[in-house]
């Protein structure tokens, strides 16, 4: 199953599913996905301001299962859990989704990777709340549930640590430059990267306001790191969520044959049997 709706959208194409929804035609659904590791942003954040209709989900509850050995910082929820996530959000089969947070897109970018892997249309509005122009509301939305089913995670969008060791595919590693050198590890076990990942920080998908560079100047980018057509890309970061930005930047460039590696260096990092290589190069 594929998306009809790109996998970024700006304000205003999101403007337009707004009047369209209201006109009758497919319902839409948004969802507020603000997030951040220390807990500074969250629930509360959501309360303070929120674009109108809009249902918080929680990226470490709802998003995610709970850390475990093997699995890493942040494992994919249950299919059965993360389905009746979006019920309580009220998402449909029917409906489109656009989420969005207030930082990099990243959080954000997590849910609708998940959504866009079991075939649901769904988008992250570029620059996020700051680049809503519209007024906010502060109430805690509470909608009917939705229907959505259970759909089992695909295995043709996810990769093992098995998988990723093979070499069999580009490996690209989202994490900041110095983590990826090995610079600094500030949360997983050992400091470096996977053997031949190359680092593709997914920062560098935004210009300097914080919006997702152009469909073409992605396409520069990621085929200058070696990301061909013909050829698999396996993407992973410090625990799944960042790596999905560099995943959907990577397909709004027009690239198809892309996997998770959800466990990411979390999980490699713990486990004693993986190799680490450190520095610049791959």
């Amino acid at each position: 199953m594929t998306s009809a709706l790109p996998p970024i959208i700006d304000v205003a194409h999101l403007q337009t599913l707004l009047a369209g929804a209201v006109a009758g035609d497919r319902p839409l659904q948004l969802l507020d996905v603000r997030w951040a590791l220390d807990g500074s942003k969250g629930h509360h954040t959501y309360l303070e301001g929120h674009l109108p209709g809009a249902v918080y989900l929680d990226l470490d509850t709802e998003l995610a299962a709970p850390a475990r050995p093997g699995a890493g910082r942040h494992p994919l929820p249950a299919a059965e859990d993360f389905a009746a996530a979006l019920r309580r959000a009220g998402v449909t089969e029917a409906s489109t989704v656009v989420a969005y947070d207030d930082s990099n897109g990243a959080p954000a970018g997590r849910l609708v990777w998940m959504l866009r892997a079991l075939g649901h249309d769904a988008a992250v509005l570029s620059g996020g709340l700051e680049a809503w122009d519209g007024p906010v509301k502060t109430e805690d939305v509470r909608p009917a549930a939705g229907d959505v089913p259970v759909r089992d995670w695909p295995a043709s969008r996810i990769a093992t640590a098995d998988e990723v060791a093979a070499g069999a595919a580009l490996v690209v590693d989202a994490r900041a430059a110095e983590r990826y050198r090995g610079d600094v590890e500030p949360i997983d076990a050992r400091a470096g990267h996977i053997p031949g990942a190359v680092n593709l920080p997914f920062s560098g998908n935004l210009d300097q306001d914080g919006r997702f560079l152009s469909a073409s100047q992605l396409r520069s980018r990621f085929e200058a790191a070696g990301v061909r057509e013909d050829h698999e890309t396996i993407v992973y970061c410090g625990s799944g969520v960042t790596a999905a930005h560099d995943l959907l930047a990577l397909e709004s460039a027009g690239f198809t044959r892309l996997r998770l590696f959800p466990g990411s260096w979390s999980q490699w990092s713990a486990e004693a049997i993986r190799p680490v290589a450190v520095g610049p190069n791959p």
